[in-house]
């Protein structure tokens, strides 16, 4: 199953994680949030997967997000999915998704989790044979 990445143009670190997918020859769908919007279905998955809900997802430090005044916490996902629709740039990007794991962000650490098993075996063997 491919890996869905979330990515909105121009955005530095979007770029960074599908570099870092094509790097490692990991199938990818690229979905541009900018030119069409996250559905129900896809927000819901999304959300799913988070320990902290909208926290992780949403920049709410942005000058998008307090521009807007709204209460999240009172916000039925109707509303978040409406509002989300229309500011795709509050979402935190790029979002990775596999249907197991979930990153918001690039980081080169976290993003390996989606390395395959083997791959990840074979680097670790790697890595004991040179400290032996």
């Amino acid at each position: 199953m491919p890996i869905k990445v979330y990515t909105a143009t121009s955005n530095r670190s979007c770029r960074k994680a599908i570099a870092w997918l094509e790097k490692y020859e990991i199938p990818y769908v690229e979905k541009n949030v900018s030119s069409e919007p996250l559905t129900k279905e896809e927000l819901t998955e999304i959300l799913s997967l988070t320990a902290e809900g909208t926290d992780e997802i949403i920049a709410k430090k942005s000058k998008g997000f307090k521009k807007l005044k709204v209460d999240m916490d009172g916000m039925t996902l109707n509303e978040l999915y409406k509002m989300l629709q229309e500011n795709p740039g509050l979402l935190r990007l790029p979002i990775l998704v596999d249907g197991i794991r979930l990153q918001i962000g690039y980081n080169d650490d976290e993003i390996r989790q989606f390395l395959p098993r083997y791959f990840r075996a074979n680097e670790l063997q790697s890595m004991l044979a040179l400290e032996m």
